[in-house]
């Protein structure tokens, strides 16, 4: 028990000297700037390229998801979050210790030449992520918390990370073993983990984009604001275009749903004129939830 109250209070420290060293010491796979950096870019594309050109720059909640961005990122990590998982990840790997598991490593990817890893993350990482995302919306006791990121009533590019802390989680939890199983590589993880905050910001941005040809595979602005759309068809009640950064899951699995442009369509869900407006009033609104 001692050693795990130690990684605890030692993630804390060292988690802070990462941040500390992301920001003061910029470095090439630097998280912090690389954020900023394509923030900014994709800002800039809504200014050159809106879509809807009746919205303001500063459209309705985006100081709010300005910052939901760094906490969900950064502070989250820092007040405990980082903490906690690295206990998890040394209780589960001492358990399977114990029962003759050295490791999850099923599939080595690192033999394999750097492009077809991270072809390999990207896919498998996207499908999984497609998949809980799904469970967001059909799981009523999920959908409580997703109901934070729905809460969006103008698109831009920082909606994205409007979500509730669970999420992260969530989705963590659940992509941790499939990811293990390939032997995933940080600095190839980084890499396609950027390609995915790129793609979900120009996804969620006042542009009025779908790829052409390639729609058919990426997620883009036109699909995606389906997916935020108030008024959902009958026959997807529980929603649609649910791709995070693949499109093709919604077209193989029949609920991809793009009936007319959508650029003007009312975005949120039923009764979100009472949802609390604040970060502090979003956060607590799924654990007073019946």
């Amino acid at each position: 028990m001692e050693k795990y109250w130690e990684i605890f209070l030692n993630s804390f420290v060292g988690y802070f000297n990462y941040l500390v060293e992301e920001i003061t010491q910029p470095k090439l796979m630097g998280y912090f700037y690389w954020l900023i950096g394509l923030s900014l870019l994709v800002m800039v594309l809504e200014v050159i390229f809106p879509w809807r050109k009746q919205q303001k720059f500063f459209r309705q909640g985006f100081w709010l998801d300005l910052f939901y961005i760094f906490f969900n990122f950064f502070l989250f990590s820092l007040i405990g979050y980082n903490a906690v998982s690295n206990v998890f990840v040394n209780l589960f790997n001492d358990a399977l210790a114990a029962v003759g598991i050295e490791n999850l490593v099923a599939i080595n990817i690192a033999q394999l030449p750097v492009w077809s890893q991270l072809l390999i993350m990207f896919i498998i990482a996207d499908f999984i992520q497609w998949n809980v995302h799904v469970q967001l919306h059909k799981r009523d006791w999920l959908w409580k918390f997703h109901k934070v990121h729905h809460s969006v009533k103008e698109m831009g590019f920082a909606a994205q990370f409007r979500f509730h802390f669970m999420e992260t989680v969530i989705y963590k939890s659940i992509q941790y073993v499939p990811l293990a199983m390939i032997g995933f590589g940080i600095q190839e993880f980084f890499l396609v983990h950027m390609i995915g905050v790129f793609i979900g910001h120009l996804n969620h941005a006042n542009v009025g984009w779908n790829y052409g040809v390639f729609k058919y595979v990426l997620n883009n602005p036109k699909m995606h604001i389906w997916h935020h759309a108030k008024a959902l068809p009958t026959q997807h009640q529980k929603g649609v275009n649910f791709g995070l950064t693949l499109s093709v899951w919604d077209y193989i699995f029949g609920t991809a749903y793009i009936p007319k442009e959508g650029k003007n369509i009312e975005l949120g869900f039923e009764k979100d004129e009472n949802y609390p407006k604040s970060f502090w009033g979003q956060v607590v609104q799924p654990f007073k939830d019946r």
